[in-house]
């Protein structure tokens, strides 16, 4: 090894050591000032996060009233405008409600997402209402098929007693036996004017807890009519908590 290279790994070592006494100095001659600032800091975060839990629980009584008269949906700008606070102190507090009670969150990437907190009153109404609307597509027979499932030809000898043995007339078949029944329309499936919940979704294609979240949407007509096989808009009635159709 040349002495030029030993002097280049001199030079090298000398520029990392010297930072690092310097640093080690500094920190033996301010440890007591860097503790201090340290402890500072600790404490006025345990005093933030105790200011912030002493207001939640001032919030706590009006979160559950709202609660309670939304059905269990509730939005930033509704706790803003009941509590008279910022946006920001109402969403970062129902973001913690949320993982608290696992409530579902709807447009959480949106600036005002909707949470749905699930009480027992709500989930019993959704249970007692509830049921798989889904069904899976009939698919058409093929040709295949229909031949696997057709009966055997009959033979000339079969043929010849069939023969001997029909009648001189047949009624004519009915329309009934020959078509199949049309679906009911509106008017029928409308027995008291409006449709309970289970009912819509069947109606809309959807399950029944869907259009209980989606009932009390501001889209919610033009959200049913894009899915009701007759363009239908639908609309809410929180009174009879029934669905009527909207007439144009």
């Amino acid at each position: 090894m040349s002495e030029k290279t030993i002097e280049n790994y001199g030079k090298s070592f000398l520029v990392l050591i010297l930072p690092i006494s310097f640093l080690i100095v500094f920190v033996v001659n301010t440890w007591k000032i860097l503790l201090l600032f340290l402890l500072l800091l600790m404490g006025f975060n345990l005093w933030q996060q105790y200011r912030w839990e002493k207001w939640c629980e001032q919030v706590n009584p009006l979160f559950y009233q709202l609660i309670r008269a939304n059905q269990g949906k509730i939005t930033p700008i509704d706790l803003a405008l009941k509590g008279n606070f910022s946006g920001n102190e109402a969403k970062r507090y129902l973001e913690g409600k949320a993982k608290e009670f696992g409530a579902s969150v709807l447009d959480a990437e949106s600036e005002s997402p909707s949470y749905y907190f699930i009480t027992a009153s709500i989930l019993g109404d959704i249970l007692d209402s509830s049921d798989s609307v889904e069904k899976l597509p009939s698919r058409p027979v093929t040709t295949e098929a229909r031949s696997l499932l057709a009966p055997p030809p009959p033979t000339p000898q079969q043929e010849k007693k069939q023969e001997e043995a029909k009648p001189e007339s047949l009624p004519e078949a009915t329309d009934e036996a020959t078509h199949e029944k049309p679906q009911k329309p509106l008017e029928e499936q409308l027995v008291f004017g409006s449709l309970i919940q289970s009912e819509l979704a069947k109606r809309l294609g959807v399950y029944s807890s869907t259009v209980y979240k989606r009932r009390n949407d501001p889209d919610f007509s033009e959200w049913c009519r894009s899915r009701d096989p007759d363009g239908i808009a639908w609309s809410y009635s929180r009174k009879s908590r029934e669905f009527f159709p909207i007439e144009e």
